[in-house]
């Protein structure tokens, strides 16, 4: 998902002088934060390799080194991301607690759950979510955008255009939540701590991608489409002008 530029003001243009940071690298993050661990625990879980409890400890420390690693060296975070490094901590406590299955289930939804509420309710707040993650420099070339706004005067429909936007973010993260959710309980039914266990939260990190991310991917694109074309009518910009040079892969 995409995050705010740091280089940019309250209004949203990037500030003179300031670096942007740089796309995260897609396959670096999903090396690190899916086949890592599922390897992990599908191969090394059983009490003569690793055992459960060593296997998860080690399966969930490259996420959450990558994730401080990223923090420290960039000084790029947002509250999704916070949110997902918190998840990795609770897996890892859940793990060791070793708790019944359905609190992994009930884990798993509440971070998509509470980033749709969030979003539903930052409508509400001066920096509403949806500016965070989609009308940001790194999408949208927005000083041009916001100029064409106000010469045309439709700040009104750009303001109903950001809601309908809103809600089909949140409509993405709620979809997220459920299938999170079936999938754990369809997947973890053996007892925590023990090597199938393990296996079984490897299967699910492994099926996480092409089950619940690929889904919530083209129902956040569709909200993608409806900002771009919202933005289109009420600016009068051809896509290419909405469109900001790094989201259109120029120098």
């Amino acid at each position: 998902m995409s995050t705010p530029n740091s280089a940019a003001n309250q209004t949203g243009r990037p500030v003179e002088g300031q670096v942007q940071h740089k796309n995260p690298n897609a396959i670096l993050n999903l090396v690190v934060n899916i086949v890592f661990p599922a390897v992990i625990l599908n191969k090394f879980s059983s009490p003569d390799k690793l055992g459960p409890v060593v296997a998860m400890l080690i399966a969930l420390s490259l996420p959450v080194i990558y994730g401080a690693w990223e923090f420290f060296t960039t000084r790029h975070h947002n509250f999704i991301s916070i949110l997902g490094f918190v998840s990795i901590l609770l897996t890892g406590g859940l793990g060791l607690l070793q708790v019944d299955g359905v609190w992994f289930a009930a884990k798993e939804a509440s971070i998509p759950g509470i980033i749709a509420l969030v979003t539903l309710g930052s409508m509400k707040t001066s920096k509403p979510l949806v500016k965070l993650i989609l009308y940001n420099d790194r999408v949208i070339n927005i000083p041009r955008v916001e100029a064409a706004l106000d010469a045309k005067g439709t700040r009104d429909g750009f303001s109903k255009l950001m809601f309908k936007t809103t809600l089909v973010l949140a409509i993405s993260f709620v979809i997220s939540a459920i299938l999170n959710f079936v999938l754990a309980i369809w997947i973890l039914k053996s007892p925590a701590g023990t090597p199938e266990f393990n296996a079984e939260l490897g299967r699910m990190t492994a099926l996480s991608y092409p089950v619940i991310v690929l889904p919530s991917m083209i129902v956040m694109m569709v909200a993608v489409w409806m900002l771009i074309r919202g933005l289109k009518t009420l600016t009068g910009l051809q896509i290419e002008q909405i469109l900001s040079e790094q989201s259109q892969g120029k120098r």
